[in-house]
């Protein structure tokens, strides 16, 4: 399958393009909208998309950091804040499916609990905190940009949980396409 992107992407360290989710539609399939689109939770969708295949998190990176400008103008960080940055690929056995960046500001950081996640999934977290809000949904064409695989589309919104708030950034990767059949764009 012919994964090569027809729009340019930005030198690498640029950030991502990101535009709200009705903006992109037009260029993406039915099959993709199901998943970018989707509100519920990525980790039970992929865990059930891809069985008998385990599921599983690889770490990549966690640290207290500067993120992008985009990330913190999404979290409403003044420049130069620092926050806690999370990087992973959600995998279905060997195969990464998803590459992910996770951003929160400091200020409300449940720590104790994310600080351990390890290997774990954050979204298995998120999604069992009885008051969590997601916000609007955007997309990107762009490559993720700290993992060397590359995808069709990448997706974000903020997730707030009482006085919590972190920005999780989704790429779907070309070898998820690939195993689930799913076309180019």
């Amino acid at each position: 399958m012919d994964r090569e992107s027809t729009v340019s992407a930005p030198h690498p360290s640029a950030p991502p393009r990101w535009r709200p989710l009705a903006a992109a539609y037009p260029a993406m399939s039915p099959a993709w909208r199901r998943w970018v689109g989707a509100r519920d939770s990525l980790t039970l969708r992929l865990t059930e998309a891809g069985r008998p295949r385990p599921f599983r998190v690889q770490l990549l990176d966690q640290r207290i950091a500067t993120p992008r400008r985009d990330e913190a103008q999404a979290l409403g960080l003044p420049p130069g804040r620092q926050a806690w940055l999370r990087e992973v690929a959600l995998c279905l056995g060997e195969a990464p499916w998803v590459a992910a960046r996770s951003v929160a500001p400091l200020e409300g950081l449940p720590d104790h609990e994310l600080e351990r996640l390890g290997e774990r999934s954050l979204g298995a977290w998120l999604f069992r905190q009885p008051d969590l809000e997601r916000g609007t949904i955007e997309a990107t064409e762009d490559p993720a940009g700290f993992h060397p695989a590359r995808g069709p589309w990448g997706r974000r919104s903020v997730f707030r949980h009482g006085g919590f708030q972190v920005l999780v950034q989704e790429w779907f990767l070309d070898a998820m396409a690939d195993d689930l059949g799913l076309p180019s764009r």
